[in-house]
């Protein structure tokens, strides 16, 4: 959902300026509609999710990264590129993120996805039902990460708060209304997560714990790497736990998006990279908010074996 990945030269950049700067701000911050899925209107189009849902051809070799908003979507895209690097920083040193590995969905980066070598690297914040319908036919892999709720719902806060193109809602208590409601975009976490979990058990389905991953990055990188068939030494492993850390994101100007244009992604006040931890729910919800979260969580996902550390 990030749209700085479509300005991948100077003219793009100067396009892409001038129609922003254009839209009233009301339609800056609209929504799509994509057969009841809400999506940031600026940066998607139908023709856009269409190509990816129906259109994009899937090779054996692609790695997708699938990631509900803000559940460590640019910590994996980094990980990736860094094991496919057998450990050299310099990939993520030179070539921005969104780049190395783009998301499917964008309206304009056709193109970009088609140009890539294999094997292909990929991102998404598409639910299941409108994933690419050619991967049931491939071999290709999915690595799936899951994020308690409530962060992602803080993490997205700030995020929609410093995302020119999201819909913003400065109350955060109905903010937190939004992300319980079936309003939130991508179908909202519950039915994304759901979705995706009926695929646990096939052996091309990677699902990783956010919350893990903070606590043993090592252990969780080695076992990407054997999911994805990467033999990397110790050093190679090191490496990529080193420049995939959150200080290291948070200082690389290729992975940090300081980059993005102010009229895009305004980080004046809120740092794309803000903390990176978890449990930062507990400093927003207030003790009614948190219950009322809770009693939604369990009626929706009352059938669903998922827990949180």
């Amino acid at each position: 959902m990030c749209p700085w990945m479509i300005w991948g030269s100077k003219i793009e950049a100067l396009q892409f300026r001038n129609q922003f700067r254009m839209l009233p701000e009301s339609l800056a911050r609209s929504s799509l509609d994509f057969q009841g899925m809400k999506l940031p209107g600026t940066v998607h189009t139908a023709e856009s999710i269409n190509y990816a849902w129906k259109e994009l051809k899937v090779f054996d070799d692609d790695v997708f990264n699938v990631t509900y908003p803000k559940s460590g979507t640019t910590w994996i895209q980094e990980i990736l590129s860094l094991i496919y690097s057998n450990g050299d920083p310099t990939p993520v040193k030179t070539e921005f993120s969104w780049d190395r590995v783009p998301w499917i969905e964008q309206h304009a980066h056709k193109a970009k996805i088609e140009s890539l070598t294999s094997p292909r690297l990929l991102t998404t914040h598409l639910p299941l039902k409108f994933f690419p319908q050619n991967f049931h036919k491939s071999k290709a892999k999915v690595i799936y990460t899951i994020r308690n709720p409530k962060d992602v719902c803080v993490s997205l806060y700030y995020f929609c708060k410093i995302a020119q193109f999201m819909e913003f809602r400065e109350d955060f208590q109905e903010f937190v209304a939004r992300f319980l409601s079936k309003d939130e975009v991508y179908s909202g976490w519950f039915e994304h997560v759901k979705g995706w979990l009926t695929l646990k058990g096939q052996p091309n389905i990677l699902f990783l714990s956010y919350e893990a991953m903070l606590k043993n990055p090592r252990e969780n990188i080695v076992n990407i790497c054997k999911f994805l068939g990467k033999d990397l030494d110790d050093a190679a492993i090191d490496s990529v736990v080193t420049n995939s850390s959150f200080k290291a994101m948070k200082e690389n100007g290729k992975s940090n998006y300081s980059a993005v244009p102010k009229f895009i992604f305004n980080q004046d006040e809120v740092s794309f990279y803000r903390k990176g931890i978890a449990g930062d729910h507990k400093n927003h919800f207030t003790p009614a908010l948190d219950e009322e979260f809770d009693k939604t969580y369990h009626e929706l996902m009352k059938d669903v074996d998922l827990t949180f550390t």
